[in-house]
């Protein structure tokens, strides 16, 4: 207690402990390099590994993408500074396929994106190693991605509406239309004004699947049937509600529609054989970065 009788603040430590995801990076100087870091509780924050790019440094093998690392940090003005780093668990089945690799950079853009710095983000980074577990595990990038963006809404408080229309607050009914309009927050009925059907129309296929989305568990979710075209319609929908609510498109967006291309993807399977790398994941990985470098956007990635 001091003489003016409030209670001290306690001093912050300097150092400090945290389970961390690696979001994005980039090269500074010439041996550094900046993270972008999800823990569950710092939240997202920026890092400085100093000299990782060395050949001789000690660090540069633990700080990869997917992987769930243990990171101590020395508080910094800038930067937190990287000073010791182990490996708790790495998600090496994901980096063997192209889709799935560059499916995961495009989850980790959008928490990035949906983050602020120094703000706890433990249900965000639960959701975001739970989806890495599934790509992991083999799960269909697709249906992983539709579930993690209408999870990551729904963390957001942007929770889609799917059983009321949004204009009238009415249950919708199966035998009526619908129509998907972001900026309204979802749903709307076939009776309330708004754009035409022809424009923003929802099949009754697209609307049962969102729901779904909403409702069940991620194992029930994988064992679903549906038709391709409503598997895209759901695609599209929930891409276009992510983009509003972020404000933009995700700059990793595009190439990973350029993997799911054969033709393209093929091409990017040749470039990672031929990449000289220690494992067959990190070489798609690393193509992939520079793929989209060499293709005109800044690499989102590493």
């Amino acid at each position: 207690m001091s003489r003016g009788g409030t209670v001290a603040a306690m001093a912050i430590p300097r150092r400090y402990t945290t389970e961390a995801i690696v979001l994005s990076r980039f090269d500074l100087g010439e041996a550094d390099r900046v993270l972008t870091l999800i823990t569950p509780t710092e939240g997202k924050l920026k890092a400085i590994a100093k000299g990782v790019r060395r050949p001789t440094s000690r660090l540069g093998g633990s700080l990869e993408p997917f992987a769930e690392l243990t990171i101590a940090l020395a508080r910094g003005r800038t930067f937190d500074v990287v000073t010791q780093v182990s490996v708790g668990h790495a998600w090496l089945n994901l980096r063997d396929s192209l889709e799935s690799t560059a499916t995961a950079w495009y989850l980790a853009e959008l928490a990035d994106r949906s983050l602020e710095e120094r703000h706890a983000a433990e249900p965000l980074y639960a959701l975001l190693r739970r989806a890495y577990e599934l790509l992991d595990a083999g799960m269909a990038p697709g249906r992983v991605t539709r579930w993690y963006e209408m999870h990551l809404l729904d963390e957001l408080g942007m929770r889609p509406e799917v059983d009321r229309c949004v204009e009238c607050d009415r249950v919708l009914e199966s035998a009526e239309r619908f129509r998907w309009v972001p900026p309204l927050g979802g749903v709307v009925c076939e009776r309330c004004p708004g754009p035409t059907h022809d424009r923003a129309g929802l099949g009754l296929e697209a609307l049962k699947l969102l729901k779904a989305y909403q409702r069940l568990d991620i194992e029930a979710i994988a064992g679903l049937r549906q038709a391709a075209g409503t598997e895209r319609e759901v695609e599209a929908v929930l891409r276009e509600f992510v983009r509003g609510a972020l404000e933009r498109d995700a700059r990793s967006l595009a190439f990973l529609d350029e993997v799911r291309t054969p033709y393209k993807s093929g091409a990017m399977r040749a470039a990672a054989r031929a990449a000289p790398s220690v494992s067959t994941g990190r070489s798609i990985s690393w193509a992939i970065a520079a793929a989209m470098t060499s293709g005109g956007e800044a690499a989102y990635s590493m």
